[in-house]
């Protein structure tokens, strides 16, 4: 059975969540993708819970300061992966060398959110929202920066990889949240996931809904032909070596949906294991161990993303940086700036973007942490209206001066 514009996935299993009610869901996934052929821009936004140490992970290397404030967790200059003499990548990182040596990577270091916070859950809420200190905003930015972004119908223009919707893209934009694509389930924001076959012939069948008629035996047959495809036997493109766990997992299901020609516009995934107070380790040990995990998934979606690379782009962010000191038990506490990778087709990669502060103790917020030099909203406000091509900023980041001037020029 081949992929048409009425079926809407492919080798899959979806939990759908969002504004709208199911069937009338249903109805806009029955028109279909976008005609394969039209090449659909996409943003990918990647955050690291927990924190992650941007000072272990692009090393300043050339730095003197780095090493006397980390004598026993720092990364030696021989292990670093040297990316301009001064900037290197984490030895556990080796596989974005390629990525930057092609033109397709890009860095911004002293990075982050302005606000002082050092509470994860209120600066994850804040890079969410794309509102720092404002906690009454309801939606997310990147639900807010779909709002002037034509869909072309589009079913599944905004995909989050897990059991509910995130905060990210919460918003009258309607999104898609996948699980596991073993699984076909329905689920809303914090509902368990439920049996999808029957609960959705069942839920068609008492459908009042008359939009769906016309369309909804055509939507079965989607449904019928993902019951018998076996998403196990997904086999990513050669080279593309995607590593065990679950973030590896949720990129490879990612790559399955976009390669469906859904029409995919922004997908959102999450990667935990940042919050290294004891014991972080240095070339090995735990920060060695998730920044494998991390950086070889990235390359295993660029590499199984084939030509549709060339039209996506990947930003990853975390809620704040670490102390620029380690601390006591071989680790690092609650900092506060850090660093974004900006990874795709049109990135002016090879480059390390932003102002870099240095680690003299002047040099340091309050003393203790990495200053803050880019605002994160500024490196997504050019994307968004650069590349996805909404150019109201105001409203994707209320309260926030973001003017094309300023942007760093990460774009081709």
């Amino acid at each position: 059975m081949s992929i048409t514009r009425r079926v809407f996935l492919c080798n899959s299993a979806l939990a759908a969540v969002g504004t709208a009610a199911l069937p009338g869901f249903l109805t806009r996934a029955a028109y279909g993708a976008a005609d394969p052929g039209s090449r659909p821009k996409r943003l990918i936004v990647l955050f690291q819970r927990g924190a992650a140490d941007g000072l272990n992970i692009v090393v300043p290397h050339g730095e003197a300061m780095y090493y006397a404030a980390r004598p026993t967790i720092n990364i030696p200059k021989r292990s670093v992966i040297d990316l301009d003499g001064f900037f290197g990548l984490h030895p556990s990182m080796s596989s974005f060398q390629p990525l930057w040596k092609q033109g397709h990577l890009a860095i911004v270091h002293a990075a982050g959110s302005p606000d002082p916070t050092r509470s994860h859950f209120d600066a994850q809420d804040y890079m969410e929202s794309g509102t720092p200190g404002v906690k009454v905003t309801e939606d997310g930015w990147l639900n807010r920066a779909l709002h002037d972004v034509p869909s072309g119908k589009a079913a599944f223009r905004a995909i989050a990889l897990g059991p509910s919707l995130p905060r990210i893209l919460s918003g009258k934009e309607t999104a898609v949240a996948v699980n596991n694509l073993n699984d076909f389930s329905v689920g809303g924001r914090n509902s368990k996931a439920s049996p999808m076959a029957s609960t959705f012939e069942a839920m068609y069948a008492n459908s009042v809904d008359t939009t769906l008629h016309g369309t909804g035996q055509e939507t079965f047959d989607a449904v019928k032909m993902l019951k018998a495809a076996d998403p196990a036997k997904y086999t990513p493109s050669p080279n593309a070596n995607y590593p065990r766990g679950r973030f590896g997992e949720s990129l490879k299901q990612l790559a399955q949906l976009i390669k469906a020609n859904l029409g995919v516009q922004v997908a959102f995934a999450d990667i935990g294991g940042w919050d290294h107070h004891v014991n972080e380790g240095s070339t090995q040990g735990q920060i060695a161990n998730v920044l494998t995990e991390f950086s070889q998934s990235i390359s295993a979606l660029w590499t199984d993303l084939g030509d549709l690379a060339e039209n996506t782009v990947v930003v990853t962010m975390s809620e704040f940086g670490r102390t620029a000191k380690e601390n006591g038990n071989r680790g690092t506490d609650h900092g506060h700036a850090n660093v974004m990778f900006v990874v795709g087709g049109p990135v002016k990669g090879g480059k390390v973007y932003g102002h870099w502060p240095g680690l003299d103790q002047s040099q340091l917020y309050e003393g203790r942490d990495l200053a803050m030099t880019t605002d994160f909203r500024l490196v997504l406000g050019e994307v968004i209206s650069r590349y996805l091509g909404n150019n109201d900023l105001r409203s994707v980041f209320p309260g926030f001066q973001n003017q094309q001037g300023e942007f760093l020029k990460l774009l081709g």
